[in-house]
């Protein structure tokens, strides 16, 4: 039905859609469905004891300041925090690369907002993170996918999408959202010199890298795209822009993450988030700072390692057992994620509707291809739910992947 707004709303409108992860959460807030859908951390493991005391502690020793406009950049202590959190993973920055963002996901949207013009290209991975699509298709970006196998993004491919002249590359190189694979070492080094050579910057979306447990760590591409720089050194200026939240570290509901770019582009996000926000809550930084400083965040961290593993080895050996033969699946080394890949003649988004009258749940792949495919392909969240849940919607998937094999 047609009403007086209809005609009123901006033409960018019409490039918005909703997230089909957001929409799949309506349909399983029942209790009795099990849910691998939302990208969602145990709750059960948020440090609610440590938020209850630094909350009190901010609003009794700091209060006034707390609950008043702060600077657009963010609350310098939180930005020290992360420049020297960061520097033990090899990513040697100054605080005039880091702002705050109310979660990641406004920093997608900040960077499409001063990037993206209608009908620029942007090489993105097949598949890719569909909340960053979702963000950018509204300011009418174009899409060049890149094929992906198990060690990341392809070069090869890369190398073909930079003759369609994108904007920039945006990849998630840890525990990639939705596939769970990691960017090799070899292939990271040849991305960062190709883009390099090509003038082309990388956005780089790092949600989960310290959510490794098992294998060594990667690089991040703005190190690599650093090497050579030493702490205490003048701010980077490199080609790489990168993201990360205290998401997926502390808890999702603090809406907090943070951009390490160029002195010159945090002035340009500065400008676009006054226009959105004025600034990220200030209690919420300083309570975050509060609880994460004194080497709490490591320990927790530590934590959410050991129960993530146990979780995705609950969720492979479960699928090991009552998945079709002919089904197959990631093996992600950290991360909350790993990949489906079904025999083609499955369609994932049409599977679901059967999976939920069994009260499971999962996300298709085929939204998280920018340009089509993946039909036969959906995403699995293991860190969620607790592991006899996890054997338990495992074990009715796997009957409602049997049943549409045999049909």
């Amino acid at each position: 039905m047609q009403t007086l707004w209809d005609e009123r709303y901006a033409q960018r409108t019409q490039r918005m859609t909703s997230s089909v992860i957001r929409e799949l959460l309506k349909l399983t807030e029942k209790p009795d469905v099990i849910s691998f859908g939302g990208g969602m951390p145990a709750p059960e493991l948020f440090p609610v004891p440590q938020f209850l005391d630094a909350s009190r502690e901010v609003l009794e020793e700091s209060g006034a300041q707390a609950l008043q406009y702060g600077p657009t950049e963010g609350y310098r202590p939180l930005r020290e925090l992360i420049v020297r959190h960061t520097a033990r993973y090899g990513l040697n920055v100054s605080t005039d690369n880091v702002m705050i963002t109310s979660g990641s996901q406004q920093a997608l949207d900040l960077l499409g907002k001063i990037f993206i013009n209608v009908g620029d290209h942007i090489a993105v991975e097949a598949p890719t993170y569909l909340g960053a699509l979702q963000a950018w298709s509204a300011y009418g970006a174009e899409y060049v996918p890149v094929p992906t196998d198990g060690e990341g993004i392809t070069v090869g491919g890369l190398e073909d999408a930079l003759r369609a002249g994108p904007k920039f590359i945006y990849v998630l190189p840890n525990f990639q959202n939705p596939t769970g694979v990691t960017l090799a070492l070899e292939r990271r080094r040849r991305i960062v010199a190709l883009a390099d050579r090509h003038g082309v910057p990388i956005i780089e979306d790092d949600p989960y890298g310290q959510l490794r447990f098992e294998g060594e760590h990667q690089p991040a591409l703005v190190t690599l795209d650093g090497d050579g720089r030493a702490a205490g050194q003048p701010a980077y200026r490199g080609n790489v822009i990168y993201l990360s939240t205290f998401s997926k570290l502390l808890a999702p509901g603090i809406r907090l993450g943070w951009v390490v770019a160029p002195p010159e582009v945090i002035a340009k996000l500065v400008q676009a988030k006054q226009g959105a926000d004025l600034h990220t809550s200030t209690l919420n930084q300083m309570v975050a700072h509060r609880v994460a400083r004194g080497g709490f965040l490591d320990e927790h961290v530590r934590r959410l390692r050991r129960v993530y593993r146990e979780r995705r080895d609950v969720m492979t050996a479960a699928m090991q057992e009552h998945f079709p033969a002919d089904v197959r699946w990631t093996h992600p080394a950290g991360g909350l994620f790993l990949w489906v890949t079904l025999p083609g003649r499955l369609d994932a988004t049409e599977l679901l509707h059967r999976a939920v009258e069994q009260k499971v749940a999962y996300v298709p792949g085929a939204p998280f291809f920018p340009c089509g495919g993946g039909s036969h392909t959906l995403r699995l969240n293991f860190s969620n739910a607790q592991p006899e849940r996890i054997r338990e919607g495992i074990e009715r998937l796997g009957r409602v992947l049997r049943l549409a094999l045999a049909e």
